[in-house]
């Protein structure tokens, strides 16, 4: 696969086309259907790899497709019972989380969020 086919791969992943992606990266409106007949200069191609959170290297296809920065879903993970999840995707200054974070977290990515600031009004009302 070449680097062109691999950013054409990319956009349509985020439902882009190519020309969206060469705007939002500022470049010409074809610049990177340029790319099927000529490699990007290394300053274009870290501009790209930072957009689609990819590395150089995947884009240059010396490596697999792995996101530099993996966006978390955390509502995904507060629902969770998984304590490996937990453990592999969050952490508190590089340390596990404690169970009393885990329900912190897990009570603001809850569906209950009405429930929990009408019972944190309460708590305060109680003052």
């Amino acid at each position: 696969m070449t680097t062109f086919e691999r950013i054409k791969q990319l956009s349509s992943k985020q439902g882009k086309s190519l020309q969206k992606v060469s705007e939002e990266l500022g470049f010409g409106v074809n610049y990177l259907y340029q790319l099927k007949n000529q490699q990007p200069t290394a300053e274009k191609l870290t501009l790209i790899a930072d957009y689609f959170n990819v590395s150089v290297d995947y884009l240059l296809g010396r490596a697999e497709a792995k996101p530099v920065n993996e966006p978390i879903d955390l509502a995904e993970v507060a629902n969770s019972d998984d304590d490996a999840v937990w453990s592999r995707l969050l952490s508190s200054g590089g340390r596990p989380l404690t169970e009393k974070d885990k329900m912190a977290i897990k009570l603001l990515f809850s569906d209950k969020w009405d429930e929990i600031t009408q019972k944190a009004k309460d708590l305060d009302n109680k003052d």
